[in-house]
């Protein structure tokens, strides 16, 4: 399938879900006018592999969300890894890096509003220009496989905190790294590869186990799409979804001890796809689902396979109707002149994606007739450059690193049982773990933010709080905002496996009313 420019609208629903991920308000406080040299003097310096191609003094933004004056930096590091670091006219003396989504391949920053409070901030193209859903730029090139598999991030942290001493005069007292989605993978990989780079890590939703992921995403889409030839024709329809969510509600809600249209643990959930309502005659209707798309449901919260081994976990209960949710991500648009020349869903994009150009290497690759039971031999070698799944922090753990990680529970893209899964094997290799990593998990979120669940978080100020003060977080507040900023309600998040438990007296939207306890 070719991409082009209408695939944008799908491409802007991960970009503006990770725009709601708010690093937050660091609590360091920023000091007076730093002494720095020039900002275009930075065009003539010189650079291990790298160059510098723009170094620009920006007055404060009137909008966007860059909104203080800065010295803008951009370059190009060894061949073609591309960057752009903002050095605040106002620093702190700490450099906080962002990763990127998708496929990336345009420079991004999940971390950019962090200059706003102070810190320099750099991001990366990982070393090709392309839309964040076309992987064609990896296609037998392996430079560029291993720069956006792991070593782009590296080499562009080395470079950032050499430009800051450039030109502030001194080294950064702390550096750190913030990301979601394949930028979550991003931060995991360099917490076991290069665990001298960052002093905290902020990982959430991470794309840790890549290969994985993108079998479950074909999977699925033969399960949603079994005839390629009508990819305009999802078997799971928006009316199936919508029924699906209110009887997972009606079923799972109140667990909890708060019915507020969010499951606390979808695992509590104990709904069965055969409770849904049948169509009579097997004839499709709103309120019932045919025998097809029954099986098509159930085989989505089914687990993945391959040889009779669970390689991916079946989808959880929870955010199934949700705008952002299963539509988008999994069923797909169906037909109608506002999806006209879109791709089906997002999953069916990274899967074919992933097959053609970065495992196998075969642009006529077929979904529908794909074989999974050839997935380890298939995946092999590039799970290497991509799968995030090493166990052993050991040096990070050496080095007093921090790390962070986070997920929604609604994920739609990238389950959390699987980030919870790589949390309990870490902890088997160390039962010290709470030590330097803590799991966070975010009842009714979807992918990176979105879904009726709290999803404002400020993951900034906990980071550095572990890192220089050494308070490790027992408690995170997450709010739900509306679209003028309004905190309409606010829970607490507690370091897995513990739980927000409602206390029964206070207002269920306020945060003062759950308290932390081990599940």
């Amino acid at each position: 399938m070719v991409l082009h420019s209408r695939v944008t609208a799908l491409w802007c629903l991960i970009v503006v879900g990770l725009s709601n991920v708010h690093p937050g308000s660091p609590r360091q406080a920023v000091s007076g006018q730093q002494k720095h040299v020039e900002c275009a003097s930075l065009g003539d310096l010189q650079l291990t592999n790298a160059r510098i191609t723009e170094a620009v003094a920006t007055p404060a933004p009137e909008k966007g969300p860059v909104t203080v004056p800065h010295c803008r930096v951009s370059g190009v590091i060894d061949k073609e890894i591309r960057f752009t670091e903002l050095l605040p006219d106002r620093w702190n003396e700490r450099l906080f890096a962002g990763g990127g989504g998708g496929f990336v391949g345009s420079v991004q920053n999940q971390a950019v509003a962090s200059v706003n409070f102070g810190y320099a901030t750099v991001g990366t193209d990982t070393g090709h220009e392309a839309d964040g859903l076309d992987a064609r730029w990896a296609f037998g090139n392996r430079e560029r496989q291993i720069n956006y598999g792991y070593l782009a991030i590296h080499r562009t942290a080395e470079i950032a905190k050499a430009v800051v001493k450039a030109y502030y005069g001194v080294d950064s007292r702390y550096a750190y790294f913030f990301g979601c989605s394949n930028g979550g993978r991003q931060a995991l990989m360099e917490a076991q590869r290069f665990p001298g780079d960052f002093d905290g890590v902020v990982s959430c939703a991470p794309a840790l186990d890549f290969t994985n992921i993108a079998a479950s995403f074909v999977r699925n889409t033969q399960a949603v799409y079994p005839d390629p030839k009508a990819l305009r024709a999802s078997a799971i329809s928006p009316d199936n979804l919508r029924l699906l969510e209110s009887k997972v509600l009606d079923a799972c809600d109140a667990r909890d001890g708060v019915k507020d249209g969010v499951l606390d643990d979808p695992r509590e959930c104990r709904f069965k796809i055969g409770d849904l309502p049948a169509c009579p005659g097997d004839r499709d209707a709103a309120d019932c689902v045919t025998g097809a798309e029954r099986a098509a449901i159930q085989r989505i919260y089914s687990p993945t396979t391959s040889r009779g081994t669970t390689i991916y976990p079946g989808q959880p209960f929870g955010g199934e109707g949700q705008p952002g949710g299963w539509q988008p991500w999994i069923t797909g648009m169906n037909a109608s002149p506002e999806t006209e020349g879109r791709p089906p869903s997002l999953q069916f994009v990274f899967g074919t994606e992933f097959f053609k150009y970065l495992a196998l290497g075969r642009k006529d690759f077929d979904y529908a007739t794909y074989d999974l039971s050839n997935w380890d031999k298939d995946t092999a070698a590039i799970a290497k450059d991509l799968n995030a799944l090493d166990s052993d922090l050991t040096k990070f753990k050496a080095r007093q690193g921090k790390l962070i990680l986070a997920h929604g529970w609604a994920d739609p893209a990238l389950n959390p049982l699987s980030t919870i899964a790589y949390y309990e094997k870490v902890q088997a290799r160390d039962p010290s773990i709470r030590d330097y990593v803590r799991l966070f998990m975010m009842p009714g979120v979807l992918h990176c933010a979105g879904g009726p669940g709290p999803d404002f978080v400020d993951w900034f100020s906990p980071i550095a709080e572990w890192v220089e003060h050494g308070h490790a977080p027992d408690r995170v507040i997450a709010q739900k905002r509306s679209a003028d900023g309004r905190v309409l309600k606010a829970r607490p998040l507690c370091p897995y496996p513990q739980r927000a438990v409602y206390d029964g007296k206070g207002s269920v939207t306020e945060a003062e009313s759950f308290v932390c306890q081990a599940r």
